[in-house]
């Protein structure tokens, strides 16, 4: 079976002849399609499926596809879908709001079949990847102080309630469902850490919401338990042949209920702090840094770096700095595209990738072109295997003090920002190589900037533009080109950034956050 078998996708656009066209091709190649000629069905659509992906168009009636994008990302339970825009707009002020809006890329009308075919795949695969390392459930989740999730399923709604009640006072958050078929719709928005449902009920019975749950490789490792007025052997018997986790007959009461629950949690709880405690001790043994501890120094630059993992997990996120002559110097930022402690493994290889292609640039005396070095690492990646299942997005800049010039490759990673010292303004520098191991012969080109005095550059991961407020509202790149604008030459903008994100975001993190500030002095 094709791996783009029974993935998802929906099309949001009002010209019908776009529709079918894209539909056709991508029926072809095995993806399931929802079309919506409007961002009201497509929310219809989001609400009621399970949609791996949105391509969307821009001009539309009622609600044009940037703000539809705006509040697709608004929503906590779509957030992470990857939306592409397909759009005649072609201006790089049209590509910048895409990405602004929360954007994951932009295909331009008339598309090309495989340019389509090769976004839609490399971006659910990245999708499948965050979902494998459990961007959605983070490792250290339960050890949040928000309440533990809990879904009843009881078609008595006054037992449903008192059960829901008794939960509720012991600090669990907990919402409940009349039949299966409900239920299931509430445990796929939701993300319960337990499912507790009855056996008998209504358009679909417990028992055929345990075997459909099963099926599912996220949903079938939630704890289950039975809940049943029958407390017959044969019952507990089929029960523990679907791999619950207990089984309860309601006359025991709301007290044993609770207690169950409570068991359960515990018992989580205790696993992933043990796996936690687990990991930073390796950490500790293996005395490996992906983040060095020291700012480096070279003369002329100031560089400096903040970075903050994720709960204080090890996360994808790692720096490298080497001085590659007297007169060049290379910064490295990357950003593999796993969570937390998978990613941090992978993340090892890619460092050791990066310098092991350093150093052969160094034996060629190519020292100066970060795009050669990204080929490199590429061609390395690719050919492994296991690594190349997880890919990375990686910004390589070479620092020159004598020609006092800097030169930039990236591959799918964001944008640099630049803050021109003579005039204020601040620009986005965008590179075009794609993520490293998607393909073995991408191709990385050379940004050169000639430098002034002052000119400063802010080189970040998505953890610091992807992160929300407390109104679910993104920190953006607006919102930092707007801090750096209105930055002075001689202002700390390391320090600038750190007290805006943290007011913004109340020191409330999305994810592994990196930082480097690069100035010419």
């Amino acid at each position: 079976m094709s791996s783009d078998d029974n993935k998802s996708v929906l099309i949001v656009d009002d010209d019908p002849t776009i529709r079918k066209l894209i539909s056709h091709h991508l029926s072809k190649n095995n993806f399931k399609i929802f079309v919506a000629k409007s961002a009201k069905e497509g929310f219809e659509h989001l609400n009621n499926q399970n949609i791996n992906l949105v391509l969307c168009d821009v001009s539309m009636d009622e609600m044009d596809g940037y703000t539809f994008c705006q509040k697709v990302r608004g929503n906590e339970n779509h957030r992470m879908i990857p939306f592409v825009f397909v759009t005649a707009k072609t201006t790089l002020e049209d590509k910048s709001k895409a990405m602004d809006v929360g954007g994951d890329d932009i295909i331009t009308k008339p598309f090309d079949v495989e340019e389509l075919l090769i976004k839609v795949r490399s971006l659910i695969h990245r999708s499948d990847i965050y979902k494998m390392y459990g961007v959605k459930k983070e490792l250290g989740e339960t050890f949040e102080k928000t309440s533990s999730k809990i879904v009843l399923i009881d078609d008595n709604d006054s037992l449903a309630k008192l059960f829901q009640y008794s939960l509720n006072r012991e600090g669990f958050d907990c919402e409940i469902a009349v039949n299966g078929e409900t239920g299931l719709q509430l445990i796929k928005s939701f993300h319960p850490d337990v499912i507790v449902s009855d056996i008998s009920m209504p358009v679909m019975d417990g028992f055929r919401l345990r075997k459909i749950l099963l099926e599912d490789p996220e949903l079938k490792l939630i704890p289950f338990i039975f809940l049943s007025a029958r407390g017959e052997e044969q019952d507990l018997l089929d029960g523990y042949e679907l791999d619950i986790t207990d089984y309860v007959v309601k006359t025991a009461g709301p007290k044993v209920i609770v207690a169950k629950v409570s068991a359960i949690i515990k018992s989580l709880n205790k696993e992933r702090q043990k796996v936690i405690s687990e990991l930073h001790q390796a950490a500790d043994v293996m005395r490996v840094k992906v983040v060095p501890e020291n700012y480096p120094e070279f003369e002329k630059f100031s560089i400096k770096h903040w970075h903050v993992p994720y709960r204080g997990i090890p996360g994808g996120d790692f720096i490298d700095y080497l001085q590659l002559d007297e007169n060049h110097f290379a910064v490295v930022l990357g950003d593999v595209m796993g969570k937390k402690w998978g990613a941090w493994y992978f993340a090892f290889a890619y460092a050791g990738y990066i310098r092991s292609a350093l150093r052969s640039v160094l034996e060629t005396g190519e020292i100066d072109s970060p795009g050669k070095i990204l080929a490199k690492v590429n061609q390395a990646v690719y050919k492994d295997a296991k690594v190349s299942e997880v890919f990375a997005t990686l910004s390589v800049l070479i620092l020159d003090n004598k020609n006092m010039v800097l030169k930039y490759s990236g591959a799918g990673d964001l944008p640099l920002f630049y803050k021109n010292a003579y005039d204020g303004s601040v620009s986005k520098i965008k590179s075009d190589g794609m993520l490293l191991g998607f393909a073995e012969d991408n191709k990385f080109e050379d940004l050169i900037i000639e430098l002034n005095l002052n000119d400063s550059f802010v080189v970040t991961t998505d953890g610091l533009i992807e992160s929300w407020n407390a109104e679910e509202k993104q920190y953006g790149t607006k919102r930092l080109i707007e801090l750096l604008s209105s930055t002075k030459v001689n202002e700390d903008l390391l320090t600038a950034i750190q007290k805006d994100f943290n007011a913004y975001t109340n020191e409330q993190y999305e994810d592994d956050l990196s930082v480097i500030i690069l100035k010419a002095e």
